[in-house]
């Protein structure tokens, strides 16, 4: 069944800018660099979240959605945002004690000023969200709704991300992107035209995410789609570990370009193709265009 994502009532703004940084190191390696500015979609909808969201939107149809997130997430806050914008009810099932988050911090009290329902679970229920039994708990205390998993992630999301590698054809040798869950570089590798290439940089430790993304390309698009890699040296131990030496990096780089970078995946991103980019990863005359996924809280 196809469905048309509500983009006219939000305007999102698409494509997204690509904008050359001008950096000499990448520069004197015959590199260069340019910004995909998924950030500047929508100002409501943190990042590349439209993306992701937009056909999962359409085929809710305007019934209740129900997703989960951690407490610092995007996700969660691009999904309570477009509940209050497209005028559907949301809940979003948070990992961790609700004592424990109480005073709610910036982002869920974001998330609840747009209207959204917060339901707070143990880690270990967090842990067996798909597990049916917990899903037909969480529908029985809140009725009949659309579930969207953690990230935003599914088939639905990586058919949403192809249109990131349409916008990219003919404008890059190599798109890269942070990853958590996978949905976004799974679209964008099948949405690439011949001769690019995806590079995914997880943000997570772990080495799941390749088996991650072939299962997502698998019910997205019926199979593999698309040439993409990872590199998993750039988590710099885990989700939201970010050392001194990252910190420093980002500084440096919003002074170098002004461009406000967000810690927990751009950051780790763009850190990721510097080093790449001095071990000589990328051949000269390379066009390397990195995904900005999202904007510091």
């Amino acid at each position: 069944m196809h469905h048309e994502p509500p983009a006219p009532r939000l305007r999102p703004t698409l494509p997204s800018p690509l904008q050359p940084a001008d950096d000499e190191r990448f520069a004197r390696r015959g590199v260069r660099l340019l910004l995909k500015r998924d950030d500047l979609i929508h100002p409501d909808l943190p990042g590349n979240k439209w993306r992701k969201l937009s056909l999962n939107l359409a085929a809710a149809g305007g019934r209740a959605v129900l997703t989960f997130g951690g407490a610092y997430s995007n996700h969660l806050r691009a999904t309570a945002a477009a509940g209050r914008l497209l005028g559907f009810p949301t809940v979003g099932v948070v990992r961790g004690d609700e004592l424990a988050h109480r005073p709610l911090n910036p982002s869920l009290a974001r998330c609840a000023a747009d209207g959204m329902r917060l339901h707070f679970v143990d880690r270990a229920t967090y842990r067996s969200k798909s597990d049916p039994d917990v899903l037909s708990g969480l529908l029985s205390l809140f009725g009949e709704c659309e579930v969207i998993p953690e990230g935003g992630s599914n088939a639905l999301a990586a058919q949403g991300c192809t249109e990131l590698g349409r916008e990219l054809r003919g404008r890059a040798d190599v798109a890269a992107v942070a990853c958590g869950t996978g949905g976004t570089l799974a679209g964008l590798a099948a949405g690439l035209g011949p001769g690019q290439r995806a590079l995914g940089v997880p943000v997570l430790r772990g080495g799941f995410l390749g088996a991650a993304v072939r299962e997502l390309q698998r019910e997205a698009f019926g199979g593999p789609a698309g040439r993409w890699s990872l590199d998993e040296r750039f988590h710099f131990g885990g989700y939201a570990r970010t050392p001194p030496e990252l910190h420093a990096f980002a500084d440096d780089f919003e002074d170098r370009h002004g461009l406000p970078v967000e810690r927990l995946y751009v950051a780790k991103l763009l850190y990721a193709l510097t080093t790449l980019t001095g071990e000589g990863a990328f051949a000269p005359g390379t066009r390397v265009a990195a995904v900005v996924t999202g904007t510091p809280p």
